[in-house]
């Protein structure tokens, strides 16, 4: 059951059988049509390269079209858990980033029609401890010279214990920026194949990058699908897979001043939208890691009865999600797949900031290919020294990516009543004795079998209650019903069973 974002129901966009083959020789060519890619595609357009942007399904199918698009640099708590990790030299890069990548989209908005409201970010505390966190967020803040100040009451209707709050932020319709961002770089001589999976790339000088459309030469070649779809340099070790919810509601009057985004449980997001005589109030959070044994549709559920609580006039419109990854660093990359590459690049882990730091990483993939250097850049590099950082944090989630990957195995074993057929609207995994792990679900009376075992690096999925999917614990990777790949750095389906 598929859950359509605000943003993808106000620009639908389907692929065509008749779109074009993947072909040609090319100065580059992106993988993955997000606001990375896109991006990164212009600015390289602009400097005269020629390029081939090759995504899976359509424009702003993945995290771009789901995220909530605040572009600010109060960023929840992000600011102070960066400043744990790294000095204050690397938290100044970052926020230089950000500002770069704000100030380039508010100036591409401008020139091109593209929305967008200013409006305040608050970062607010629930509790005691979360009060502790925003104050060190403040800090953090302050020392790397964000205008930021600290707010005993905020404008909203349940109690918090405070808050910082950042002026002259912006927040925009997702999609419309990209669709302009997408008609510039074609202006500019960009080439754009939507529905070609690749599946994998080959060799180097030129680059061959192989799709069931056909296959396309390039001498670089950008990853930009934020988890990369090529298994070289181990990105699905650094960073965890996280999914997050997103509902919109109708209001005869706007719901909030400002962009709002807790600080600690419950996760909540907050912020309008104008639209005609009314507004909409979207409200997200309750993010998990992806295949957690959790049931997805309550806590989709648990964010309308909040909605419903404290917003009693809000009708929904809409309800959605987005899967986004948090690298264990605390730190986006923009860089070589492999150390010492110049031809192989990547960019994501953005950590649900990717307004700025998805825009961010174009600038300095953009840069660096064409042999310039960002200062700032310096906090992006995939292989740079403050990865060390990460070491603990990426250790640990490994040890429960171990886990779920034995627990997944023997799991079929042990449940009572695996074996018995799903209910309507259930999934479930069983072993036949012989063989792997099967993957048995019911959809709309249908029934369907496919493999259990993810076909990136064999994890054994779970059934998604809310958006009728299997989804892979170990790194994120998610497949319809049918097998098919949803999104993940797995580029093959499920086998399917009958």
């Amino acid at each position: 059951m598929a859950l359509t974002s605000l943003w993808v129901d106000r620009h639908p966009r389907s692929t065509s059988a008749e779109e074009a083959e993947v072909a040609g020789d090319w100065d580059v060519v992106v993988i993955g049509a997000g606001l990375t890619g896109i991006t990164t595609a212009g600015l390289l357009a602009r400097a005269g390269l020629s390029v081939l942007v090759v995504e899976a399904e359509h424009l702003g199918a993945g995290t771009t079209g789901g995220s909530t698009a605040k572009l600010t640099l109060l960023q929840g708590t992000q600011l102070s858990k960066i400043a744990k990790r790294h000095s204050s030299a690397v938290l100044q890069h970052y926020v230089d980033a950000n500002a770069e990548g704000q100030t380039w989209v508010a100036r591409f908005c401008a020139e091109h029609g593209v929305a967008l409201q200013e409006r305040p970010a608050y970062t607010y505390a629930n509790s005691t401890l979360g009060r502790r966190r925003i104050r060190a967020e403040l800090e953090a803040a302050r020392g790397a010279g964000l205008p930021v100040e600290w707010r005993d009451e905020v404008p909203l209707p349940f109690a918090t214990r405070g808050a910082v709050r950042l002026e002259g932020q912006y927040q925009l319709d997702p999609m419309e920026l990209l669709l302009a961002l997408a008609a510039d770089a074609q202006e500019h001589g960009v080439t754009l194949v939507e529905g070609a999976r690749v599946q994998h790339v080959r060799g180097h000088d030129p680059a061959q990058v192989v799709t069931p459309r056909g296959t396309a030469r390039a001498r670089h070649v950008v990853v930009a699908t934020n988890m990369p779809v090529l298994d070289r340099g181990g990105f699905f070790a650094r960073a965890e897979p996280s999914r997050s919810y997103g509902l919109a509601f109708r209001t005869p009057v706007r719901a909030v001043d400002g962009m709002y985004l807790s600080g600690d449980t419950p996760s909540r997001s907050l912020r309008d939208l104008p639209s005609g005589d009314d507004s909409l109030l979207l409200v997200g959070g309750n993010g998990h890691k992806v295949g957690a044994a959790t049931s997805e549709q309550a806590r989709i559920d648990e964010l309308r009865s909040w909605t419903a609580q404290y917003f009693p006039d809000a009708v929904e419109t809409h309800v959605w999600s987005a899967q986004d990854y948090v690298p264990h660093h605390a730190l986006p990359y923009a860089g070589p797949l492999l150390p010492g590459s110049d031809h192989l690049w990547v960019a994501g882990g953005y950590s649900k900031w990717g307004m700025t730091n998805a825009v961010a990483a174009a600038l300095a993939l953009s840069s660096r290919i064409l042999g310039g250097s960002t200062p700032w850049a310096e906090a992006f590099q995939p292989w740079g020294a403050h990865e060390v950082t990460g070491l603990p944090t990426s250790a640990r989630v490994n040890a429960v990516v171990g886990f779920s990957m034995v627990e997944g195995w023997v799991r079929p074993l042990v449940r009572p009543g695996a074996g018995a057929p799903p209910a309507e609207g259930e999934g479930r995994v069983r072993y036949d004795r012989v063989g792997p792990p099967t993957a048995t679900s019911r959809d709309q009376g249908v029934e369907r079998q496919v493999s259990g075992v993810c076909t990136h690096l064999g994890g054994v999925v779970r059934w998604n209650d809310a958006e009728r999917s299997w989804d892979c614990p170990l790194h994120g990777s998610r497949f319809e019903a049918d097998g098919s790949v949803l999104e993940g750095p797995a580029t093959c389906g499920l086998n399917g069973l009958g």
